[in-house]
């Protein structure tokens, strides 16, 4: 039977913020949390999901701007965009999700 627990939901959207903290963490928490609970607390499989789609995304995001740093330079202004969407939009989807909102993550590519 599954219960309502919008405060892990909600924790589970800051989590990702660990990168700022620790440099790692951000996508691997919110995963064990996600495959852990999914089960059993409503809405956190629509969550996790967006979640970890966004941070593979924004890996995969940060990893193409390498090459574009090497090139032109370019890649710095996107490795910022990136760290500022790392930052913004899993505060932004926490506070959305104690609403009773559903969450949106911008550039996400669903891979689950």
């Amino acid at each position: 039977m599954k219960a309502e627990n919008k405060q892990l939901i909600v924790i589970t959207h800051l989590s990702q913020l660990l990168d700022l903290v620790t440099g790692f963490g951000g996508l691997i928490v919110p995963l064990i949390l996600w495959l852990v609970k999914r089960d059993t607390v409503i809405d956190m499989d629509e969550h996790g999901k967006s979640i970890v789609n966004f941070q593979i995304s924004m890996i995969l995001y940060a990893l193409a701007c390498i090459p574009l740093i090497l090139l032109c330079g370019l890649g710095f202004l996107g490795i910022i965009g990136i760290g500022l969407l790392c930052i913004i939009f899993p505060i932004v989807n926490a506070i959305k999700v104690s609403n009773g909102e559903p969450p949106y993550y911008p550039l996400s590519i669903k891979f689950v």
